[in-house]
């Protein structure tokens, strides 16, 4: 049972191969005929000592509760791992106010970010490797993840004079990608606003819903109720609107490049 989706059907077919009315399968198991039903309309999804028992019952091995698994975290997607829900998206809106986003770093950036934070030492090697793989399961593979990144002017005078140059010409080269959109904020125009508040990623997942990522000092962390991510989407409209078009961006980080050499 690969599609998510199917867990429902999957129920109604076990229980009727069987000539069982929907009462009968929820004393067999401890449930409620009302609990029943909304498993099998797609409703609710069994958690784990529900869905344990349905295998016993059928005789299904573990395969109700791994697909009763994935379906709860699809659609609580803040339980999967960010990598995972980069991965998995169709569209990543990523801004960044201090720096350079992640997926559009490239080496000698990394190495600079991770090194200025002491809890990483004799860690870099690892992290750069973890971050160069989620560029890879993301823009740089075959089918990429579109990306559409908004940075505030100030990342692109922030670092060592020869790290610059070489991050802000792979943003020049990647931003060339048909499925990668950079934009920049000019300082003049920047003013205080909501961005400023941090940095934040919005990911389009392949259902039509969304879930974000908030940076902070340690690993980051997920909006968990609709509310906060309707936050996140309001930001992304004020910032968006503040962001200079891809080409007068690619002009500024071009000149930006030209100061440094």
């Amino acid at each position: 049972m690969n599609d998510l989706a199917s867990l429902p059907a999957r129920l109604r077919e076990l229980r009727t191969s069987r000539k069982m009315a929907q009462d009968r399968l929820a004393a067999a198991i401890g449930v409620s005929k009302s609990l029943v039903q909304s498993f099998e309309s797609g409703k609710l999804v069994p958690q784990e000592g529900t869905a344990e028992r349905m295998d016993e019952f059928f005789g299904t091995g573990d395969e109700i509760q791994r697909a009763a698994k994935d379906a709860r975290e699809d659609r609580q997607p803040w339980l999967r791992s960010w990598f995972d829900q980069e991965r998995r998206a169709t569209l990543l809106r990523s801004w960044a106010p201090m720096l350079v986003p992640g997926l559009l770093q490239c080496e000698s950036y990394m190495r600079e970010v991770f090194s200025a934070v002491p809890s990483n030492a004799g860690k870099v090697d690892a992290l750069v490797a973890k971050r160069r793989e989620r560029q890879a399961a993301t823009i740089d593979r075959d089918d990429p993840v579109g990306l559409s990144a908004i940075i505030g002017e100030v990342v692109l005078r922030r670092g060592p004079s020869e790290v610059l140059m070489d991050q802000l010409g792979h943003l020049v080269d990647v931003g060339h990608r048909p499925h990668v959109r950079i934009r920049v904020i000019p300082a003049e125009s920047e003013g205080i606003h909501v961005g400023l508040s941090g940095a934040f990623v919005i990911a389009n997942l392949p259902d039509g819903r969304r879930s974000g990522h908030l940076d902070d000092q340690l690993t980051g962390h997920a909006p968990t109720t609709r509310g906060d991510l309707g936050h996140l989407e309001l930001a992304w409209e004020e910032i968006d609107a503040l962001a200079l078009p891809v080409v007068q961006s690619r002009d500024l980080i071009l000149r930006t490049l030209n100061e440094h050499r």
